[in-house]
Formats: structure tokens, sequence, C-alpha cells
């Protein structure tokens, strides 16, 4: 888009006699609500964000204190070309210091403290790994080649182990691919396809995790409290403890029109009336949906029911197929179920345990380990990482917490003869640390130190299940007037699902479309179009070894200013 189209818009007519109603308060549906404001001029009281739990943020999560111990469900991966997430928080001011943007203290504290792995990949008990090439054959070349240049309608349903030779599944790409964004060899090639597209400029980094940013604190402090805060300031009402459970919805030939909400708020069922002129934002689908918590002493539950926000989707899909098909991706949970854990330490030894493998003590405020470890001979395929601390605001100074997550979760452990997902705390720290080679003795006394939360989350990995077009509905369904899907489960063309920023676009193309904006929504970073990003990615995936033509292309460019392009 560039700064020629970063226009200050006009204020739509009739703006003040509008309503919006935003269904759940994750990313997506606090971000609509952002723009709303500042763009669509609209009133903040003229909004109300629909929430059924009693706090907001939705996956964007981090809670609880030192002396109960801390929970994150999951990390958030970012990166600099996230046009439409950084638009949004340079003009969010920061809590501790309102002169200072989200955005401002986000680039301060990743020039301060750039990720780059120390230890990506570990085996045998602590012994780290060769990860200096991408290991990949001519023939694994070909094939990443051809998943880039063909078209998503051709690929189908298409899984990763239907598309690639079974020797691609064991290069060091595929491990440092799978942990890094959670793929399984079942999920969609298409999502793969998208990644390698949308994330080509950062391949010269993969194997350290280069190019990828970091929050100083967790995402529920660094990114929902100043957001919610703003929100709050402009006086943009928060329902919460209300359910949404289905819409009504006006159907032609010509239009679609949702004329009633319907909820349940305190126990109480009642009905919203909307007109043509209010909007009605939808989140629909959740990764988080059914999560629960373990602890020390309990495996956390799986529970197998669709749960509230799977069934409202459900409920509006059935009323018109533009409406997407939401059995996709919830109907099979031993595909999309995931466990992470995490440990709160307090004046521990695990600290030095730590800095042993890195040279990072994690006191120092900067990432202990640099980025992600993944552990290759993990029967659980586990990778853990201590981000930088403190990674709450109230955590205290003489604590350390680490979130630590596996993909194998039905696999019986290395250590602990038991599945994942059945395992206590306490017990899946000590199969961490048995990957650490720490000794018997030692990891009692580590463990006694420490508060372990495990958390199970259905869904997880439910946006990467095989799909095709309309599976997802557009942001803006055919001939819809007033409804827009949001987040993860809504199509973004282009863009990649398991990130902020696709949350955060889809806010933006439901709040521009409905309100018809002048002002468009940026562009998608086409790194895929870049020819110096493609050579370098070629570089990196070809090992060192020459592109084929190589010397002849050399020669060509030779006292030219393109000649360092290969």
């Amino acid at each position: 888009m560039g700064s020629y189209n970063n226009i200050n818009t006009v204020k739509p007519k009739g703006i003040e006699d509008k309503k919006a109603y935003l269904v759940g308060s994750g990313i997506a549906s606090l971000s609509a609500a952002f723009f709303l404001v500042r763009d669509g001029k609209m009133p903040g009281e003229n909004i109300s964000i629909l929430e059924r739990k009693n706090i907001n943020g939705g996956a964007l999560d981090g809670s609880g204190n030192a002396e109960d111990g801390y929970v994150i469900r999951g990390g958030r991966e970012m990166e600099d070309h996230y046009e439409c997430t950084w638009n949004m928080f340079g003009d969010i001011p920061t809590i501790k210091n309102p002169d200072r943007s989200v955005l401002d203290e986000f680039v301060e504290i990743n020039k301060w403290d750039p990720t780059k792995s120390v230890a990506r990949v570990i085996y045998d008990r602590g012994i780290k790994a060769d990860t200096s090439t991408l290991g990949l054959s001519e023939s694994h070349v070909k094939q990443l080649a051809k998943l880039f240049l063909v078209k998503e309608c051709d690929l189908g349903a298409a899984t990763v182990e239907q598309f690639f030779d079974p020797t691609f599944l064991e290069t060091n790409m595929w491990l440092f691919w799978r942990t890094m964004f959670a793929f399984e060899t079942w999920h969609s090639v298409v999502e793969m396809k998208r990644y390698m597209q949308r994330f080509i400029h950062l391949m010269p980094g993969m194997n350290k995790l280069q190019g990828i940013l970091f929050s100083e604190y967790n995402q529920y402090d660094s990114f929902v409290k100043p957001l919610v805060k703003w929100l709050k300031d402009h006086k943009v009402n928060f329902v919460n403890n209300t359910l949404v459970t289905d819409l009504d919805i006006d159907i032609t030939d010509s239009e679609k029109v949702v004329t009633g909400i319907h909820i349940v708020k305190d126990g109480k069922v009642d009905l919203i009336k909307t007109s043509k002129k209010d909007l009605v934002f939808v989140t629909n689908g959740s990764m988080t949906e059914n999560s629960t918590i373990g602890d020390d002493n309990n495996a956390p539950e799986l529970i197998r029911g669709p749960g509230a926000v799977w069934n409202l989707w459900d409920n509006i899909a059935s009323k018109d197929p533009s409406f997407g098909k939401p059995e996709v991706f919830h109907g099979n949970i031993d595909k999309t179920k995931w466990e992470s854990f995490t440990v709160t330490f307090k004046k521990s030894k695990f600290a030095k345990v730590l800095e042993d493998l890195t040279g990072i003590d994690p006191y120092s405020g900067k990432g202990a380990t640099g980025s992600v470890i993944s552990i290759k001979d993990s029967n659980w395929l586990m990778s853990f990482t201590m981000s930088r601390q403190p990674h709450f605001e109230n955590q205290p100074d003489d604590v350390l917490v680490l979130w630590a997550y596996g993909l194998f979760i039905d696999n019986e452990g290395n250590y602990i003869k038991k599945k994942m997902s059945d395992c206590t705390g306490r017990e899946l720290l000590k199969e961490l640390l048995y990957h650490l080679n720490v000794d018997e003795s030692l990891m009692d006394e580590i463990i006694d130190s420490a508060i372990v939360k495990p958390v199970m989350m259905p869904y997880v990995t439910s946006q990467f299940m095989p799909r095709v077009k309309g599976d997802r509905p557009e942001v803006i369904p055919t001939a819809s007037k007033n409804l827009a899907f949001l987040g993860q489960f809504a199509e973004v063309e282009d863009d990649c699902v398991f990130t902020v920023e696709y949350s955060v676009r889809s806010a933006m193309m439901g709040v521009y479309g409905l309100l018809n904006l002048e002002k468009e929504v940026p562009e998608i970073y086409a790194s895929k179009f870049d020819i110096r990003s493609l050579a370098t990615a070629g570089k990196v995936m070809n090992s060192g070894r020459p592109f084929p033509a190589e010397g002849i292309i050399k020669k060509l460019l030779k006292d030219t200013t393109m000649e360092g392009l290969i």
C-alpha cells in the first residue's frame, strides 16, 4: 500500500446512527473495534463486544502469579511485515508510558534483544545438533519449488505427507518447520504453501529463527491490555459473561441481513434486535475452545464435545453455504489436539541447567534460550523456550517462567512411560529434565522448586486441517450487508493462519468493507515476487550447491548493478 494510501478517512454519513456488535473478544474483535473507532469514526459507545467469559483477549493470553503458577497456552511468533498489526499498534499507547506506542516498545526491545537460536535442536540428552543447513537434497528442492509455483486450487485438500516424498519428512527443514509452526504430516499442504510464499524472506534465518520478533512480556500483558484500555478510554462497551448462540439472518437472492443476535446473559436468554444499518462481526471457530488446565498432580482433561463457539458457527453455517463448513475444522479432535505446559520456577537450580546449555543467564533479561529449542529424539517431539524474563508484569525477580509443548501427545515418553496427554505436571517436567541430562538426584530438587500447569487444547491446530475453497467463509460473504466473519477461520487470500496478523487483517477487511471506506487495507508483504528474496532462499535451500546454469547467469551479470544477485 505504501504511505500514499495511509490516509485519514472521511467520516461515513450516518455513522452515529449505526451500532456494531462483535461476537468474541479475541484479537480479531478487539482490532475490529479499534478500526471502527479510528477509521470508521464510529462513537465507542455504539460498539458492543459480546464475550462469554469474564476476561478478554481470546488466544492471546497469559495469566497467573508466582504463588499459584503462571499459564501460557501458546505463543505467537511475529515479524516486521505484519502490516495491519503494526498499523494498529502504532496508534496504541503503552500502559506504563503513554508517550510511547506498543509498536515503539516492541521495536525497541527486539533491537536490544534480537532473536537468534543458540541451540535450535538438541538430541541424546543435551547434545546440540548440526543445524547449519536445511538438509535438503536436489529432489527435495524441486518438490518445494513445485509447491511454491502450483495453484492452490490444484492442490485441493492434499496433506503434507501426500505431497512430499517420505524422505523430506526426515530433513532438518521439516523438523524446523513443524516445531516452529506446529505442523503435522496430515495438515493441509496449501497452508504450508502459503507460509512458504508469505515468509520466503525469512528462509535464510530459519535454522536460527532470526527475523522472528517477540514482545517484552506475554501477549496478554503486551498487546491485549493496552488495546483493551484504549477501547475502554474510547467508551467501547465490553459485555462479558454473555454467550451468543445464534443469529437471525434474512436471506434473499440479493442480500443477507442479520436481524437478531440470540444471547444468554448471566443465564438469562435474550435477543438483541439488529437492522440493516447495524454491523455484526463474528469470530467463527476457536483454536482454544474447551482448553483445560491440569496441575502438578493432575493431567488436563480432554473434552471432545464441540463447545459453544463451534456450536455458534454450526448454527450460522446451516443457514447458507456461503457461511462455511465448520465440521471440516472441528470434526477430528485427534488430528487437531495439542498440549503445552508452563513451568514457574522460584529460586531454582534449573537456571544453571539452562545457562549451561545456552550460555545465557536467564536472569539477564534477554531470552534465555535464544528461541525455541526442539528435542529431536523426544518421543513427544517436545520443544521448550524461556523468553525474556520477567515474562509477566507481576513476576518477581527471583522467579523464572518456561513454556514447553509436544506434538506427539499420544506417544509414550522416553523416561516417563506414559502418554504425554496422561501425564501430570510433575511428570511432564521430569521428562523435560531427563532430555536436558539432569540426573535423578537433582531432578526432584528442581521439580520441588517448580509449579507446572499443563494445558490441553483440542482444537489448537484445527486451522491447519485440509480444506478447499468455500470451507472457510469470506470475511464479507457474498451479498452480506451487515455481517462479517473474523479470525483464523475466515478466508483471507494469500495470508497465513495461526498468526496475529491474519486476525487483525480480517478485522480491517471487515470494517473497511462493510463501511465502504475509501482507505485501502495494506497489501500483504509480497516477498514471493521479490527476486532478491527468492534468490537468497534458493541459496539456503540448495545448501551451497550451485543453481542450474548459475555460471552462465553470473557471467551475464558480471560488471552490472545486478552482479551480486546470485
